[in-house]
């Protein structure tokens, strides 16, 4: 036994407590920590081995934001992606240019917003010269993402010295890697919802259209990781061959922002050709090109001058939550622990969403719009950024025999 396949049980448990934080009390979770040192055992063996093979994922449809086709991967199969995450990320973090923005450590959503806020801000000397915005987006990018050119551009970033992998490998980390990137999600998998729930799902946004050798499920840590290394060479390509100073992405929404039109024409056809090299293609329908003072919608925010405000999409969803909390509160039946938690909990994600951008009348707006129960039960902090539980109220409620909350407040 290699000091590798000694440590990889370790390296597994450690793998696991990360795989479980944010998965406790799901059924997958559940059942494999009820025997869960025996499984892990059982998985540093299969892997030893060289005997493991990925287990069906579970398909089905989310609709918020968008519309789209999930397939989660089995618990046991998330601790691999986590074992190979932990293994190699630091790797990978260090040959992404500085402003690829997703699933990443520091950045994300909202860093990436006041990065690209920034850059107008730069480019066009606070507001002073003229600049434009090109906003590109990738169709069906995870897809269309070709598992051997995947497997080739893992290769490139891990090779050129002998890297730490954390313990384990570089032969234990390849052979993990070849099992992840060249499975099928679609062979073997458990259909959790009905099918009638596929309808309005565009084929280009599904793989159960791929061809053999294309296609990555969306929602695998593993998943993210590789739609940062895939494009990492065309980011290398903008920020080193075009030298477009001012560039950021998130997963597949580009950014570009010089200060001429006639240039960011160019580019277009460059990143086509560019993309269309590793098998991909710029959307056709989403080519964004105007004058800075137009503003670019960016990760759920519209940038303009000044000023950031929330997209159209995530209002609507933010007043549609509010009428669904108002339909929860409108009952005769005594309102439990849970309802209030989830309500608390749905009302505090937008919250902290909007209090990223100018959304004071908005929120004065949702206020208004709140049901007077609403108010019964929960309380807002003086900035309007948070919502909390009235413990005075809600203690009074629980106590009453009455059980209408409506009664309860004329009393």
């Amino acid at each position: 036994m290699t000091s590798s396949d000694s440590i990889l049980p370790l390296k597994l448990f450690e793998a696991y407590y990360r795989a479980r934080r944010n998965k406790r009390n799901t059924r997958n979770q559940l059942k494999f920590e009820i025997d869960f040192e025996h499984n892990l055992f059982q998985l540093a063996d299969e892997i030893r081995r060289r005997q493991y093979q990925p287990g069906p994922c579970i398909a089905f449809i989310v609709n918020k934001p968008v519309k789209r086709e999930i397939f989660a991967a089995d618990f046991r199969d998330r601790v691999v992606h986590h074992l190979l995450h932990g293994s190699i990320n630091h790797i990978v973090e260090r040959k992404l240019i500085h402003d690829t923005y997703s699933c990443r450590v520091g950045k994300g959503t909202l860093y990436g917003i006041n990065r690209i806020n920034k850059f107008v801000r730069s480019c066009t000397g606070n507001y002073q010269r003229d600049a434009y915005i090109l906003k590109l987006d990738v169709t069906g990018y995870f897809r269309n993402m070709r598992h051997d050119i995947l497997w080739e551009k893992v290769q490139r970033i891990l090779s050129g010295r002998n890297y730490d992998y954390g313990g384990v490998s570089r032969e234990l980390v390849d052979y993990l890697l070849h099992q992840v990137i060249y499975t099928h999600a679609t062979e073997n998998c458990t259909i959790k919802c009905s099918k009638a729930e596929w309808q309005g799902l565009p084929k280009s946004k599904s793989l159960f259209y791929t061809e053999r050798g294309c296609g990555l499920p969306i929602g695998n840590l593993t998943s993210q990781l590789f739609g940062n290394i895939f494009l990492n060479d065309f980011d290398q390509f903008v920020k080193h061959k075009l030298r477009v100073q001012y560039y950021g992405r998130y997963v597949d929404d580009m950014v570009f922002i010089h200060h001429s039109r006639d240039y960011l024409l160019e580019v277009i056809g460059k990143v086509r050709e560019e993309l269309s090299a590793i098998g991909l293609e710029v959307h056709p329908g989403k080519i964004y090109l105007q004058h800075y003072t137009k503003g670019v919608l960016f990760l759920g925010q519209f940038i303009k001058p000044f000023r950031k405000y929330i997209s159209q999409r995530t209002k609507g969803n933010f007043f549609k939550m509010i009428d669904e909390i108002n339909t929860l509160l409108d009952t005769d039946k005594r309102i439990t622990d849970d309802v209030i938690g989830h309500i608390q909990s749905r009302m505090n994600s937008f919250l902290g969403i909007l209090g990223q951008a100018d959304t004071f009348d908005l929120i004065n707006k949702a206020r208004k719009r709140l049901c007077a129960q609403f108010y019964f039960f929960f309380l807002f902090n003086k900035s309007f950024s948070k919502v909390t539980p009235n413990l005075r109220n809600l203690l009074w409620h629980y106590t009453q025999p009455c059980l209408s909350i409506k009664s309860l407040m004329t009393c």
